[in-house]
């Protein structure tokens, strides 16, 4: 499913350019027609068997990661930044990235343990407390190859562990993995498929992608926080690797419409696939501009359980996101055969 390409891929939103071209080149491969807007959404128009049936059915996953910003080039050479969307500042110490277009290698750095006072031994560092190291001498040195408003993503090599698979950007790069899968297939119906961009600093090409396409329904494609690890009890742990892909019930953004979600489970309990529920009420994905879309749009969100979420490695299994793609496939044939609305 192209999912160690789409990982190793540098794509901070805003910059998803790397990614879009990926995915546009896979979709020259299937014969897809296909053209991107003028945020950087791509539209991918999948003929159904059936060519005149259109159940006004959209389908999304966002492109883009979380990652930084360089800000500022101090005299030493080393770069201070910004976070580009939702990073636990406490994941970021001395771990690899790469800058800008031409991936310069750096690593995040702070002041010496040896050098820190007391108290600041004993709180967390600030993004205002870390600094990029390229491993240049001074400012004139490392401004040959950086500049301010260069995008930095984690350099994380992609790897299978049995049935685990390891990598950065799973949020929502499993999603893009598993949308491409759906598009390699035969459908009776056609959909929309949409690879969006800058959802993690608010859902932005959703807005926009979503107001184009007008749907009657739509679902997106996620990843969500699994926190399925020691000394967490079972009700905090929000969904659970290798339990199935996830439901939305609601979060911060959206609130699955009824209909949609019972047609969700029903698919999945009648091709016996597992599913859970994400028991998660923060955040927000897509879902929630994209169902309140010119006259609002019945929509619903499935997910791929992930551990350690927005940092610069994230664990998923590859059955949930097998059994994900199984049960959407399931969902679009359901919607051909008996239509939702």
């Amino acid at each position: 499913m192209f999912l160690k390409e789409l990982s190793e891929r540098h794509g901070v939103s805003g910059d998803e350019t790397k990614v879009r071209n990926f995915v546009r080149e896979k979709l020259l491969e299937m014969g897809i027609k296909h053209f991107t807007d003028s945020m950087g959404n791509l539209f991918a128009l999948k003929e159904g068997q059936r060519k005149n049936e259109d159940p006004g059915l959209m389908i999304t996953a966002h492109m883009d990661e979380v990652g930084l910003m360089v800000s500022s080039v101090e005299k030493s050479g080393h770069l201070r930044f910004y976070k580009v969307g939702g990073i636990d500042e406490r994941s970021l110490i001395s771990k690899p990235v790469r800058i800008g277009k031409e991936g310069i290698p750096g690593v995040i750095g702070s002041k010496a343990i040896h050098l820190q006072k007391k108290g600041e031994r004993e709180k967390a560092l600030t993004v205002d407390e870390l600094y990029i190291d390229i491993g240049a001498k001074n400012k004139e040195e490392a401004e040959k190859v950086v500049k301010p408003g260069d995008f930095v993503s984690f350099d994380t090599k992609a790897e299978i562990w049995g049935n685990v698979f390891k990598g950065k950007a799973l949020d929502n790069r499993a999603g893009c993995a598993a949308l491409l899968e759906l598009l390699s297939r035969k459908h009776d119906c056609g959909f929309t498929a949409v690879f969006t961009v800058q959802e993690e600093i608010g859902m932005r090409g959703a807005k926009v992608a979503a107001y184009r396409v007008n749907p009657k329904i739509a679902l997106v494609i996620e990843t969500t926080a699994a926190a399925d690890v020691a000394e967490v009890k079972e009700h905090d742990t929000a969904t659970v690797l290798g339990k199935g892909p996830a439901f939305t019930l609601k979060d911060d953004s959206v609130i699955t419409h009824p209909r949609l979600l019972e047609r969700l489970i029903e698919v999945a309990e009648e091709e016996k696939r597992p599913y859970q529920f994400r028991r998660f009420l923060g955040n927000f994905t897509d879902a929630g501009a994209i169902s309140q879309a010119r006259g609002g749009t019945m929509t619903g969100v499935i997910s791929t359980p992930c551990r350690y979420l927005h940092s610069s490695a994230s664990l998923i299994n590859l059955d949930d996101l097998r059994n994900l793609v199984e049960i959407t496939g399931g969902f679009i044939r359901s919607v051909a055969g008996k239509g939702l609305v």
